[in-house]
Parts: C-alpha cells; structure tokens; sequence
C-alpha cells in the first residue's frame, strides 16, 4: 500500500485542535487518461493513473464563528471565495457529515494554478476536508473523507489519498497502485490562462464524431482498461525511458485543438531533452518526465529561455496527498 499513501491515522490530531490547522496538499497530474463517451449524468466514463507530485497549495484553518474563505498566491482576484468555492463546500460537506456546526476561517496560500489540469481546485478541498477534520476534532478515516470528497468533485478522493492511484468511473473510484517505491523527475511548464475542462471534453466528442480522432473500439467490453494496464506495468520496471513511452491522455488532441501553441511547448520540452511530454489532464499545462533531478533542472531552465510557457517547475512525485504539517 505504500503508493497510496495510506498512513495509520495517527498523522491526524484525534482532538480538536486549539491552535491553527495548516495541511499541504499537491497537484496531479494523469500518467494515462483514457476517455469513454458521455455518461447519462453528463459525465464521461474515465480510465486514468494519477499521479501527485510535489507542487503546493497550503491551507491554513482556525476556529471562529462562522466559515469564511481569504487567500493569497495564484488566482487571488479571480477566484470566487463564497459558497460557489470547492474549499467552503467542503467544509461545509463535512459538517454536515459529522453534525458539526460549520464554523472556521480559512486562508488558502494558492501555487496550483486555476483551470490547468492539475487539479487545483480539487486539492483544495481535500485540504479543507483533512484542515477541518483535524480542526473540529471529528477524526474520521481517510477513506471516509475520500466518501465525503466523491460527492465534491472527480479527483478530489485521490487527493486525500494521494501517491500513485487508477481512478474509474469519473475518477472518483480510487485505487491504490502497488508498485516498488520509485522518484519520478518532472517538469511541470505552465500556460498563460487555463482551460475550461467542461470545453476540452466537448471538443474531444466533437474530434471523434467528425473522425479527426479515432472512436472508442465498439468489439470490448472495456476499452479504457488497456492503456492503464500499459501505464501500470511501465512504472513496474522503475525505468524512466519506459515510463515515458506508455504515457498517455486522450484529452490532448482536445487540448491542442483549443489552445495550437500547446503543441510548441511539447516542442521545446523535447528538444530540452525530455525523455516525453503530454498535456496534463485538460491542460492547458504540460509535463515532462526527465531522467534525473539535474537533466529536470535544466529542461526547466531551457523552456524558461525559449519563452514558451508563463513559469516552469521542477517536481517529482509520488507524494503524499492532504496532510496536516
């Protein structure tokens, strides 16, 4: 189970807490994503890996009388902070939960950009769940935040988990990857704005409808399954050129479709030696796998000088999901 990341509880106050909560929580990013046609709910059927790597937000909660939301970092200005916010809903999902009266303030320290395809907003509330929990002392189990997180949003209970997971579904149905421990080195090169998931998923039915992209094979019970088994059986071997080669998001072809320059980007990562990059999830960020820790370093130095994204990060993963530092 190491790879999910599921330690005994006593990583979380089983007390209410009488000082501050602060929790870090990662960004994701999808090693394999395999797309279904749409759902009945609207949703499509996924097959994906997530993978959580060491890019932040932080979440700080303190008692007081009623729920409240500031923040600072990426997005501040922009991001709603009311009810509409995946932070205050998560609070407020788990008071419900436990009869708890929803009352804490919370201040977000924002590094996951809006609207990337890291799934910041996600992670976000998971740490409100992990940040609030260990507040209000309600000590529920981490599968039992992840049953609170499936009802927030799709890649929410992964973030409480964290690690390296295969998620169906829409990806709320998490699964632990049992795999040797291994680092990975990325680089994590983000655009200038973001993209509308619910837009990427259009456009990804509209390129398989016209055939610009291939359709879902109709002869298997289970299309989506055979690119996660791929992806899975790479990270087996611990081999970085290996893993590269099985790394995979139908979304792409969406994404490059909305946003060209995208395809520059992947450019420039491959000529600054990346062993792949991909899109990560709906984009519009892109990832690189590297080497080592010193060849990451230098692709993000190299995509820096080229101008080609807003910011280049260097990263590995797996880490753990929500904690409380």
């Amino acid at each position: 189970m190491t790879e999910a990341w599921r330690p005994d509880e006593d990583d979380r106050p089983r007390l209410a807490a009488s000082g501050p909560v602060k929790v870090r929580v990662p960004a994701k990013i999808n090693l394999h994503l395999g797309v279904g046609p749409a759902r009945d709910d609207g949703y499509h059927e996924l097959s994906t890996v997530y993978h959580a790597i060491s890019l932040y937000d932080e979440l700080t909660a303190r008692r007081g009388d009623t729920l409240t939301l500031t923040m600072e970092g990426e997005g501040a200005g922009e991001l709603a902070l009311d009810e509409s916010n995946l932070v205050i809903r998560a609070a407020r999902a788990l008071a419900h939960h436990t009869g708890m009266p929803a009352h804490a303030r919370l201040h977000l320290r924002k590094q996951i950009p809006l609207s990337a395809g890291l799934a910041g907003g996600s992670a976000d509330a998971a740490a409100a769940l992990v940040a609030c929990d260990a507040l209000w002392g309600t000590g529920l189990s981490r599968d039992d935040l992840a049953a609170i997180a499936a009802d927030l949003g799709s890649d929410v209970p992964f973030l409480v988990y964290g690690g390296t997971a295969l998620g169906t579904g829409r990806g709320e149905a998490v699964s632990p990857v049992l795999a040797r421990p291994n680092t990975w080195h990325w680089v994590v090169a983000i655009a200038d704005g973001g993209l509308s998931t619910p837009d990427v998923y259009r456009e990804l039915d509209r390129l398989r409808s016209t055939g610009e992209v291939p359709r879902l094979p109709t002869h298997s019970t289970n299309p989506l399954l055979g690119g996660a088994d791929r992806l899975l059986a790479a990270l087996r071997q611990r081999d970085p050129a290996v893993l590269g080669a099985a790394l995979d998001n139908e979304l792409q072809p969406a994404a490059l479709s909305l946003r060209p320059s995208l395809a520059g980007v992947l450019k420039a990562g491959h000529a600054a030696g990346a062993l792949t990059g991909l899109v990560s999830g709906s984009g519009p960020t892109c990832v690189f796998l590297a080497p080592d820790s010193r060849r990451a370093k230098e692709i993000a130095d190299d995509l820096t000088v080229a101008g080609v994204c807003r910011v280049a990060y260097t990263a590995h993963g797996p880490v753990a999901g929500a904690r409380v530092a």
